[in-house]
């Protein structure tokens, strides 16, 4: 079946020429005047009842009515393409700020219009594919550098805090592969949950009788990942051994068995994630830096839920309609979510990320007494903003550098202090009224070169001096009371002999 696209027709002329070309590429398109039909169309109520897969905007994007017709089309998950006015200083901010899947400045060409529209629905398939929901410019360049490195083999590196997705971009990247259309496997380890004796095991395999227990042999992760794909999620809490045998297995494709004492040859693509930033553990020593560089040849930032709030009412209504049908609730005894509650969700902080955001849409639409979720239904530690869970500083319990850690916190937090107490003995200190330079003393209000040879030298501060006049009125005072000796002036001053003669040429001093 032809994807089904809508044009408005607010810019005729542009409509016209772009519903003729989407028709010669063989969409089905239907051409929309009003909100009321834009919106039966979106709800696949209008001609055809079928929901579009993309909506052109032809007018202007600035108006009421684009505006509303953009959030049905957001509450939908339909892409839409906007056509920007030349005279729009910042076309990028504006498409950005309403939320556009894309946009293209006017005059258009009907056939680069097309080829976007093709795009997004490609881009749209790839969304459905994988679970990686969201509408916002953040999760549409995730979805862009997912269809560029799939097709490559090099090593991959997804930073992102728990929560985020990371495993789905790893097996959007495979499915996507040549790979995964191949149908060779993705095998997945999570290296903080196995412990540190029984890792190396789990990745590389062991023979017979290598160690207590081994009463046969095992094939490890990665020979059972052979020409396929290996994901290994929290690659930051790998221990230094094991990190050793990785960066061996990437420089060499072959690594051995525990006891093993042939090597083993693979064509495995790694692929690995961190919920942490690996360049401060290679910076603590807890990560090898040539290992490091060696993962990081591509690299894939997932942004936390708080910083793509745009893309939480999509994913809440998700969540919504698969939760009620999982636990029989359809669309008439089950209401959805009222506009109150939906703000609060889209103003919560969110430290568990997507995966929080969908626990607790379960949870409410088991729980919702009214068949409908509402504010009141929102727990108190989402509703508060200052309310959120206790933040663990430093490594997990049972990993060494805790006391690092700690003393880093303690030295941040004393430094602040003293810090603070400078500020306050600054602020409370007395106007300056001398300072002596051996036995000589700059006092304010004095002109600094008022001073006659035999008098006791009189180095003066005024209002508007700079640093500069108030150095070279010391060395000159301090020359007068050596009476020229340049070493007892160094020593009076209490710089070397070096700099005293830098200063003398610098400030042009006889």
């Amino acid at each position: 079946m032809a994807d089904r696209i809508l044009v408005t027709t607010d810019d005729l002329e542009h409509a016209v020429r772009i519903n003729a070309r989407l028709e010669q590429a063989g969409y089905d398109t239907a051409m929309v005047s009003s909100l009321d039909d834009v919106r039966q169309a979106v709800r696949g109520q209008g001609a055809g009842s079928r929901e579009p897969d993309a909506i052109i905007l032809t007018g202007s994007l600035h108006e009421p009515t684009a505006q509303r017709l953009l959030s049905a089309a957001r509450e939908h998950a339909v892409s839409t393409l906007g056509l920007v006015e030349e005279t729009e200083p910042d076309a990028k901010a504006v498409a950005n700020a309403l939320g556009l899947t894309a946009w293209l400045p006017k005059p258009v060409d009907p056939a680069e219009a097309a080829d976007t529209v093709r795009r997004l629905i490609e881009r749209r398939g790839l969304q459905q594919r994988t679970g990686i929901l969201g509408e916002s410019s953040a999760i549409q360049e995730v979805l862009v550098k997912i269809e560029q490195i799939a097709p490559v083999t090099s090593t991959v590196l997804i930073e992102g805090e728990s929560g985020t997705g990371k495993e789905l971009v790893a097996r959007a990247i495979h499915d996507l592969s040549p790979r995964g259309g191949r149908g060779k496997p993705f095998i997945a380890v999570n290296c903080a949950a196995l412990p540190e004796t029984l890792l190396e095991s789990e990745l590389f395999g062991h023979e017979k009788g290598s160690f207590t227990g081994a009463a046969e042999r095992r094939l490890g992760r990665f020979e059972l990942a052979d020409e396929g794909t290996i994901f290994l999620d929290e690659v930051g809490e790998m221990p230094p051994a094991t990190q050793v045998k990785l960066l061996r297995v990437l420089e060499e494709r072959s690594f051995f068995r525990v006891g093993g004492v042939q090597p083993i040859r693979v064509d495995v693509r790694v692929i690995t994630a961190t919920n942490k930033a690996l360049k401060e553990s290679v910076a603590l020593g807890r990560f090898r830096d040539d290992l490091y560089y060696r993962l990081n040849v591509l690299s894939v930032y997932l942004p936390p839920l708080r910083e793509r709030r745009s893309d939480i009412p999509l994913l809440a209504r998700r969540f919504i309609a698969e939760f009620a049908r999982m636990h029989d609730r359809p669309d008439r005894l089950f209401k959805g979510i009222t506009p109150e509650a939906m703000q609060i969700l889209v103003d919560a902080e969110w430290p568990g990320n997507v995966r929080q955001l969908r626990n607790l849409i379960e949870s409410m639409v088991v729980l919702a007494p009214e068949g409908e979720i509402r504010a009141s239904d929102i727990p108190p530690d989402i509703q508060d903003r200052s309310r959120v869970l206790p933040v663990r500083i430093g490594p997990a319990p049972g990993v060494s550098g805790g006391q690092e850690f700690e003393f880093i916190l303690r030295s941040l937090v004393e430094l602040k202090l003293q810090v603070e107490e400078l500020r306050r003995r600054l602020d409370d200190r007395p106007p300056m009224e001398a300072i002596e330079i051996g036995s000589r003393r700059i006092e304010a209000g004095q002109d600094p070169l008022a001073i006659e040879d035999g008098e006791p030298g009189v180095v003066i501060y005024r209002p508007g001096m700079s640093m500069a006049d108030v150095e070279r009125a010391a060395i000159d005072a301090a020359l007068r009371e050596t009476r020229g000796n340049r070493r007892k002036a160094a020593e009076i001053l209490g710089i070397g002999e070096r700099t005293l003669y830098r200063k003398l040429k610098e400030y042009a001093i006889v």
